[in-house]
C-alpha cells in the first residue's frame, strides 16, 4: 500500500464517519419530528412570566420597523413582556424609524437604547449586554434585527421553559423568508431545514443537547446572571453561551412549533462574508472549550465538542486531502489503488446525502417538490464545495485576529 492509499483511507474513514453521524442524526431527527407532530401545544400554567425580549441592531434601518412591529403583535399579554431594542452605533436611519414606532405605541413596554462609538459599537455580545443591564424580565428572549416571528413563538418557548426546571434555554426553529429570491437563497433554505431543523432535533432526541442558533430562544435571566453576560470576545456568541449553559448543569431543548422568519443573504459575496464570520466565531469557541474534553464534568458535552471539532478540523482536512490525491490520480502524478473504491463511495455519499435532505423537506408542508431535488443535486456539487473555502477562510481570520489581538465588531450583513 503506497503513501496516497493511506492518506485516502484515513480521509474516507473521517469523512465516512460524520457522513453516518448525520444520518444518524436525520433518523432521530426525523422521528422527534414524528413525535412533536402527534403532541399537543405547550400551554403556560398560571400566571404569564415577565419576559424581556432583546434586539441587538446595527444599521438595520431597511428591516428594524417590521421586525419591531412583529414582536409588538405577539400573542403574550402585552403587560407581561418588554422589548428592548440596543441600536448599537448605526449612522443609518435607524434611530429616526425607532422613535416613530415608539411614539406610536405609548403604552407599549419599548425601550430604545442608542449607543454610540464609545458605548456601544463593539459588536452583538457587547450590545446584548448593555440591553441586560436595563431588563426586568426573569425571562430573557433575543431576537436578531431581521426577523419576523410568528404570533404563539415566544408563547411556545415560555411554555416550553416554564415547565421544565431542567431546561435552561429553549430554542426555536428559524425559516428562510426570502426563500425564492435567487437560487442562493433556495440553497439556504433547504441548508436550514436539513442542517438546522433536523440537526437540532436529532441531537436532542439522541443526547438532550441543542445549540443556541442566535435568534428566537428564551433562556432563564438568573443563568445570565450567574455566567455574567455574553463574552464580549465571542462572534458566535450564541454557541459560546450554550456551552456554559450546559456546565451549569441545565439542559437546551428544541421546540420545532416556535417559528421565526429571517431573511438570508441573496448575494454570494454576502453570504461568504457572514459564513466566513460564523466560521471564525465558532473555531473561537472550540478552542475555547476545548480543556472540557478531559473535564469529567463536562461528559454530557463531550459529543458536541467533538462535533465542531471533526466538522472544522477534521472533515475539512479529510475532503481537501481526498480531493486532491483524486486529482493528482487522475493527472498521473500519484498512483493509488483504492481510487475505483473511493469514487464508488463517493458516489454513495452523494446519495446519502440526497435522500437524507430530501427525508427531512417531507416534515416542511410545501418543500417536498420535484424541484427541490433537483436543487439539492445542485446544492451538492456547488454550494456544499464552497464550505471548504469558507471554513479555510474562517480559519484563516481567526488565526490573523489571534496573532494582531483584534477585537470583536460588529459585521453587518447587508440587508434587502
Amino acid at each position: 500500500m503506497t503513501i496516497s492509499d493511506v492518506l485516502m483511507v484515513i480521509a474516507v474513514i473521517c469523512i465516512w464517519s460524520l457522513l453516518l453521524v448525520n444520518v444518524m442524526l436525520i433518523i432521530a431527527g426525523y422521528l422527534y419530528y414524528i413525535q412533536t407532530e402527534n403532541e399537543p401545544v405547550p400551554e403556560i400554567t398560571g400566571e404569564h412570566p415577565m419576559v424581556t425580549i432583546m434586539v441587538p441592531a446595527h444599521n438595520e434601518g431597511i428591516v428594524i420597523s417590521k421586525t419591531v412591529e412583529s414582536l409588538l403583535a405577539l400573542d403574550y399579554p402585552h403587560d407581561r413582556y418588554e422589548i428592548i431594542v440596543i441600536n448599537d452605533n448605526s449612522s443609518d436611519n435607524s434611530a429616526g424609524l425607532l422613535a416613530a414606532i415608539q411614539e406610536r405605541n405609548p403604552l407599549r413596554k419599548l425601550i430604545i437604547i442608542n449607543t454610540d462609538a464609545v458605548t456601544g459599537g463593539k459588536g452583538k455580545s457587547n450590545a446584548l449586554n448593555i440591553g441586560f443591564t436595563r431588563s426586568s424580565g426573569e425571562l430573557i428572549a433575543i431576537y436578531d434585527a431581521d426577523n419576523t416571528p410568528e404570533r404563539t413563538a415566544l408563547k411556545y418557548l415560555v411554555a416550553e421553559i416554564m415547565n421544565d426546571a431542567s431546561l435552561g434555554a429553549v430554542i426555536g426553529k428559524f425559516r428562510t423568508r426570502n426563500r425564492d429570491a435567487s437560487l442562493l437563497t433556495r440553497f439556504i433554505n433547504i441548508e436550514t431545514l436539513s442542517f438546522q431543523w433536523m440537526a437540532q432535533a436529532g441531537r436532542w432526541k439522541l443526547f438532550k443537547l441543542c445549540t443556541i442558533p442566535g435568534t428566537n430562544f428564551i433562556m432563564r435571566r438568573t443563568i445570565v446572571e450567574s455566567i455574567g453576560g455574553w463574552d464580549v470576545k465571542a462572534i458566535a456568541e450564541d454557541t459560546e453561551i450554550s456551552f456554559r449553559i450546559y456546565m451549569m448543569g441545565y439542559r437546551i431543548k428544541f421546540q420545532p412549533k416556535s417559528v421565526t422568519w429571517e431573511q438570508e443573504p441573496q448575494t454570494v459575496k454576502v453570504w461568504f462574508k457572514q459564513r466566513t464570520r460564523w466560521a471564525k466565531g465558532n473555531i473561537y469557541v472550540i478552542v475555547k472549550n476545548l480543556p472540557l474534553l478531559i473535564d469529567r464534568k463536562a461528559a454530557k458535552i463531550r459529543f458536541d465538542i467533538l462535533y465542531y471539532v471533526s466538522i472544522y478540523f477534521l472533515l475539512l482536512i479529510s475532503l481537501v486531502t481526498s480531493d486532491i490525491l483524486l486529482v493528482l490520480h487522475a493527472m498521473g502524478y500519484v498512483h493509488t489503488t483504492i481510487a475505483g473504491l473511493s469514487s464508488f463511495l463517493w458516489l454513495l455519499a452523494i446519495v446519502l446525502f440526497v435522500v437524507g435532505i430530501f427525508v427531512t423537506l417531507t416534515t416542511e408542508k410545501g418543500e417536498m417538490s420535484l424541484s427541490n431535488l433537483w436543487i439539492i443535486l445542485l446544492m451538492y456539487v456547488s454550494y456544499c464545495q464552497l464550505w471548504m473555502v469558507v471554513a479555510a477562510y474562517g480559519l484563516y481570520n481567526y488565526l490573523k485576529d489571534v496573532i494582531f489581538k483584534r477585537e470583536a465588531k460588529w459585521y453587518k450583513t447587508e440587508r434587502y
